[in-house]
């Protein structure tokens, strides 16, 4: 009781000085603008430049120690930023004097820090905050001192010079080197802030244009991060390129942080991840496209390089992004040698590596075949397999719905296989392990309530066919509901993602329509009209033409008038397709769009022909092996 009795006094304490604090730097930013800024800017839009220098004459003394003393005291609250003084600070005095007043005062807030820190003992929670942050980051880059380290992180945007400074004092820094490093370190924002007060000055006194004011201040700030990106290049990843160490892994999951940081909930269970260090191969189911940032917050001692589709290694803009960031690729449900050794090359660098075996997303919640596990290949590299769950993702973006609705997503380490195991296991053994360890029905693990008022919309571009009356693309999404147009039944989705009538889930009406597809299997003959979209082999150019696709128990035949080929379907192991709009596969490593003239829903229907067929070949596969193993 008495320990916590301390810490509530301690965190009380805390708030009454940085109240205090605060209290000082908004008497004095006041007293500053009031007897100074004001009167100034006044005389200047006159074009009072005699009275300007008498004003800054009689006031300097007392100018100059409210920008120390603010500029002080604003490192002690992290989150009020120090531009403020430093912009108005050079809109008040020469440049040659601002940047040594506001650099002054940062040095005798870091020394009022360093007291506190080194001296005193104390300890401040909103700095404790960031230096978990300080301390992860720190751990990433590839400092050669805690000197370079602190030069590094105040070049970095976003980190607080307090927290910096607060990180820096609780190092084996003496003052003397530690006081430098810091009024060094700094300078380059101190004078970028002063440039851009400068040149409110310029502005004021010579009446120009107020989009050329903006314009300076822009470009300003643009080469300041020029020069923040090339410092941070060339001294934190250096001799990362190619790598999840590179400042390309890093931007890419930056912006994707910015885009989707603050969408869904994520629950993390990575207690078994913790023992394993890397390298290592960690498989996952796939509900969503999302399913690669919710692995990238999981307790990774390394950044994890992730296998992807290779449609978005070799696009423009996204081949070099990928190739910097050391993302491997795989051709989609066709031989490509190039994988394994992608990712026998990283598991050899030390890195762990990301891959979703089923190669595509679930259509209706339930986990999607494994065609091919590479149980083999993950035997013989000889790294620890974790096998992880991923619960929630489906109801946050499936695959047939382009809006993302708001969900609870939970990732679970169902298991952890080191080495020694994988090599006592055969492949058929480790095949179906990871097959019923990352098997979800998302209907069986609801993680939260969905409210939302069109849960049904674009349903109908995976449930195609009425469960009812059998009708072929007369199904029709409105907001809850679930229609047909040819029988006119209607199902509701509930707040938990469930119909109010059977089929109970959108899983048990996708097997009501595989049935009745199974049924007339034998007697398959599709046949569209395409517009189709050739990306050429490793990132050739795009060509665009027209033509004709069929589809029945033997083969699978595009003829155009430039092509004519068929894929027996034993080479068909599944077929990629988005929801409503194309159907996708290899041919002479080239990558085929297909996009039916008519009813682009039909996709679906082609992608469950192929899976039955995939079906009934394992069926008869096991047969003849459990015949095999009686004889």
């Amino acid at each position: 009781m008495g320990t916590t009795e301390t810490t509530q006094n301690s965190r009380r304490g805390e708030k009454i000085a940085i109240l205090l604090i605060m209290t000082a730097i908004i008497v004095l930013f006041a007293v500053f603008w009031k007897s100074i800024m004001f009167p100034l800017i006044r005389l200047e839009l006159q074009h009072d430049l005699a009275g300007a220098q008498r004003l800054l004459s009689e006031k300097g003394a007392e100018g100059a120690l409210s920008v120390v003393l603010i500029e002080a005291l604003q490192m002690l609250v992290v989150f009020i930023p120090a531009e403020f003084i430093q912009i108005s600070s050079a809109l008040s005095y020469p440049i040659y004097v601002s940047i040594p007043l506001c650099d002054l005062g940062v040095c005798v807030g870091a020394s009022i820090i360093f007291l506190l820190v080194r001296r005193l003992g104390l300890s401040f929670t909103s700095f404790e905050k960031r230096r978990g942050k300080i301390e992860k980051l720190s751990s990433e880059l590839h400092e050669r001192n805690t000197v370079m380290l602190l030069y590094l992180l105040f070049f970095m945007p976003f980190i607080p010079f307090g927290a910096i400074c607060y990180y820096g004092a609780g190092t084996k820094l003496p003052f003397r080197k530690y006081i430098l490093t810091v009024a060094t370190g700094v300078l380059p924002s101190v004078i970028v802030s002063n440039l851009m007060g400068a040149a409110g000055t310029v502005f004021l006194v010579n009446d120009l244009p107020l989009w050329q004011l903006i314009l300076v201040i822009l470009t300003l700030a643009v080469l300041l991060f020029a020069l923040i990106l090339v410092f941070i290049r060339h001294f934190v990843f250096r001799g990362s390129e190619g790598t999840p160490d590179s400042m390309m892994y890093s931007l890419i999951f930056f912006l994707v942080r910015l885009w989707l940081g603050r969408k869904e909930r994520v629950e993390i269970d990575d207690a078994l991840l913790r023992e394993v260090a890397p390298p290592y191969i960690l498989l996952a189911n796939h509900e969503s496209f999302e399913d690669f940032y919710y692995i990238s917050q999981m307790a990774h001692p390394r950044n994890p390089s992730y296998l992807v589709n290779e449609y978005y290694t070799t696009r423009p803009v996204l081949k070099p992004m990928s190739q910097r960031g050391g993302i491997l690729s795989k051709k989609l449900f066709t031989p490509d040698m190039a994988a394994p050794l992608g990712i026998l090359r990283m598991i050899r660098r030390g890195y762990p590596v990301i891959i979703f075996p089923e190669g595509r997303l679930s259509p209706d919640g339930r986990s999607n075949p494994i065609a091919e596990s590479g149980a083999a290949l993950f035997r013989r590299l000889k790294a620890a397999l974790v096998l992880v769950r991923i619960d929630g993702a489906y109801y946050a973006h499936p695959k047939w719905r382009r809006k993302t609705f708001r969900s609870d997503i939970r990732l679970t380490v169902r298991r952890v296989l080191k080495p020694e195991e994988l090599a006592g296991m055969t492949d058929s053994q480790l095949d179906e392990l990871i097959r019923t360890e990352l098997y979800n029905d998302a209907a069986a693990h609801i993680t939260g309530r969905y409210p939302q008022k069109d849960k049904a919309v674009g349903l109908d571009r995976i449930l195609y066919r009425c469960a009812d009356c059998g009708a072929l693309y007369q199904t029709e999404g409105v907001g809850n509901e679930l229609r047909c147009r040819a029988c006119g039944k209607r199902l509701c989705l509930d707040e938990n993602y469930h119909f109010t009538d059977a089929p109970d889930t959108i899983g048990g009406y996708y097997d009501m329509i595989r049935r009745m597809e199974r049924k007339e299997l034998d007697g398959l003959s599709l046949r569209t009209e395409v517009s189709t979209k050739i990306f050429g082999a490793n990132g050739g150019p795009v060509r665009r033409e027209k033509g004709e696709c069929t589809l029945d128990t033997q083969a699978f035949r595009y003829r155009s008038e430039t092509q004519d080929f068929s894929i027996p379907v034993e080479d068909l192991p599944a077929l990629a397709f988005s929801c409503g709009e194309e159907f996708e596969l290899y041919h002479d490593n080239e990558l085929h769009y297909f996009y039916p003239v008519e009813e682009p829903r039909q996709v679906a229907r082609w992608a469950l022909a192929v899976d039955l067929m995939a079906e009934r070949r394992h069926a008869a596969q096991q047969e003849r092996e459990n015949a095999d193993g009686k004889a």
